[in-house]
This record gives structure tokens, C-alpha cells and sequence, in this order.
């Protein structure tokens, strides 16, 4: 079967997702676009209590059904403080880097009062005024943002409705290169999340009955730690996170490869859904790579530490630059793609 069709359709999905706002926490807007896709796709999707969405793709064993767990939550950064310039002091949300946001367009979400936007910057960052400019450090108590608004004090910053614990948005510039590179923010994990939604359509419109029952599961904490930290539905007995598989040195992934997790720092994957997936990948000619990712959580271990008894694996696209601007490419997309047919049908 020519899988371009599903390929195409997960790079649409992949940048509709992407260009919804979704630091942790702020997941409205992106699940209710995952309710109304797969309801599109005749899924029975809901959302549940904590804000995440649970879709159930059917299949005949609902007493050794898997659930695949994607997450649409992004890095981002939330308004600390006005100062009296009426500049925005921020925190972090997740590993967003000082450094990497620096120079970034940003929209900041208020409560009740419409989007601004701006631009995260060094406090004085103008080369030809700051001799420091280039020796700081860039933390987050030295970058602010600065409004795109006649703004010269605090009260006209709070004039506007702009308050502490506000959102602010990184834009995340996604292109596809002629040479099928995938290019923005927070490819981690809404490239993942879009193949999800790949397999689901390719499961409709393909009319496959799958022989175990599965559900998806696509939270909006995970860049926090919380995000699998639920109950799974009824008869789970096996999970995976479908999340970035890890590019850099000392691993053998690329960006062209679905990449499977052996360890990280949560410790080691189940033995045999590892095996299982690597003897697969052997079997149906699928471009692989087998890692340790030495900085990295998945949404699928906090499942476990919430107590649920359950197998639990980890693949994903291979994805440089993690938790920057990141770069993944179409061969990864449909090698991960792939994986997860030949295991589930």
C-alpha cells in the first residue's frame, strides 16, 4: 500500500496542530481541533476531567487493548512580573530555553482582555547601546518581552489586561523543505500526535479490524511530567508514548529513521515491547535505529508511576534539536508510521 496518502495527511494535521497556541495547561484550543477531527472520522473522542483526549479506534480483544499516548502540549512561558518600563519578565513552562527564545515573535494570551503581540528579548538588546551584549548570559531574569504596543509603564501594561500568570506563545515557523525536511517549534510532540491521527484515518478508510481494541491518548501536561498521570480505559494492558525519538551525539538515530527507545532516565522500557517492535522493524524492512536517551521522560512512565499495571514502549521520529527549533523529516514520519501498522495490523 502506498502510504503518501497518510503521509501528506499527517504533515497537514502536524501544522494544524502545531499552529494552535498549547503550553502545558493551555490545551483547550488543541483538543477541542482533536474532538472535532475525530468526530469528522466517526472515532468516539472525549475529553477528560484533567483536559486530555481520549479517542477509541475500536478493534475485537477489548481485554488486551493498547493505548498510544501522544501529547499536544508545548514549551512556552508565562507573564512573572510587569516591570515599570512595562516590560514582561517571564517564567519558563517546561525546558523552554532562555537562549533559544531569544529574538522570538510571542503572542501573550490574557485572561479576558484579547492576544498582544510582541517579541522576547535581552533587556537592552541593541548591540550598538549594550557593550555586555554579547558576554551575558541569557536566563530568564535577564530576557523580557516587549510589547508591540505604545507601552512606556507598568499601569499601561496592566492597562491592557496584562497580568502575571498570563501565556505567553512562541511563534513556531513550521515549513516542509523541497528535500522533505520538516522544520518548527514543538515538532515535540504534535509531529508524533499528527501520526496518530494518521493511523486513525488510515484505519477508517481502509476499513482494518484490528485484532486488540486501541486508544489514543493525547495529553496537555506532559512537558510538566504530569500528563500520563491517569487512569487508562477498561482492559489496557500495554502501552506506548508516540513521542520525538532523540538525534545527537552518541546515538545513532536521524531524522530519516522511527527511533526505539530502549532506556531513558526513568529507567528501561519493557523487555519484550522492545523486542517485539525491533523484530518487526527487521521483519517488514523498516529504517530503524535503537537508543538511550540520557535526558529525557515520557508521558507513558508517568502512566505507570500513577500506578497502572501495564507494558509500556517508547518510539518516535528521529527529531534534532529538541526542545529548539527543531528538524525532523518525512522518512522518519512514515518509518514510524509503518512501525506502528506492522504491530497492531
Amino acid at each position: 500500500m502506498d502510504n503518501k496518502k497518510y503521509v501528506d495527511y499527517i504533515l497537514e494535521q502536524a501544522e494544524n496542530l502545531i499552529n494552535i497556541d498549547s503550553p502545558s495547561g493551555y490545551g483547550e484550543g488543541v483538543t477541542q481541533y482533536l474532538l472535532d477531527e475525530f468526530g469528522k472520522m466517526g472515532y468516539h473522542a472525549y475529553r477528560t476531567g484533567k483536559g486530555s483526549v481520549i479517542a477509541d479506534l475500536g478493534g475485537e480483544d477489548e481485554n488486551d487493548a493498547i493505548l498510544l499516548e501522544g501529547h499536544c502540549d508545548t514549551l512556552g512561558a508565562m507573564v512573572h512580573e510587569i516591570k515599570a518600563d512595562g516590560h514582561l519578565k517571564l517564567t519558563n513552562i517546561g525546558g523552554m530555553q532562555a537562549n533559544n527564545a531569544e529574538a522570538e515573535n510571542v503572542r501573550v494570551i490574557t485572561k479576558f482582555n484579547g492576544i498582544y503581540e510582541g517579541t522576547c528579548q535581552l533587556a537592552n538588546p541593541s548591540v550598538h547601546v549594550n557593550g555586555s551584549y554579547g558576554t551575558t548570559p541569557r536566563t530568564w531574569d535577564v530576557m523580557e518581552v516587549i510589547l508591540d504596543e505604545d507601552v512606556k509603564t507598568k499601569a499601561d501594561a496592566e492597562a491592557l489586561g496584562i497580568m502575571a500568570g498570563d501565556y505567553v506563545c512562541f511563534e513556531p515557523r513550521f515549513r516542509v523543505t523541497e528535500k522533505g525536511y520538516i522544520k518548527s517549534r514543538f515538532l515535540d510532540d504534535k509531529l508524533s500526535s499528527a501520526i496518530l491521527m494518521g493511523y486513525a484515518r488510515y484505519l477508517k478508510d481502509e476499513k482494518v479490524a484490528t485484532k486488540r481494541r486501541i486508544y489514543l491518548h493525547f495529553t496537555i501536561y506532559e512537558e510538566v511530567g504530569h500528563g500520563g498521570c491517569a487512569p487508562v480505559p477498561q482492559g489496557v494492558t500495554e502501552a506506548w508514548s508516540v513521542d520525538m525519538g532523540c538525534v545527537g551525539q552518541g546515538l545513532s538515530c536521524t531524522e530519516h529513521q522511527v527511533s526505539i527507545c530502549a532506556k531513558d532516565s526513568g529507567g528501561p522500557y519493557n523487555y519484550d515491547v522492545v523486542k517485539t517492535q525491533i523484530r518487526l522493524a527487521k521483519e517488514n524492512g523498516i529504517d530503524f535505529a535503537v537508543d538511550i536517551y540520557p535526558h529525557y521522560g515520557s508521558d507513558v512512565e508517568a502512566t505507570l508511576k500513577a500506578g497502572n499495571d501495564i507494558r509500556h514502549g517508547l518510539i518516535g521520529p528521529g527529531v534534532f534539536a529538541s526542545h529548539g527549533y527543531e528538524r525532523s523529516h518525512v522518512d522518519g514520519v512514515e518509518n514510524t508510521f509503518r512501525l506502528i501498522k506492522a504491530y497492531l495490523g
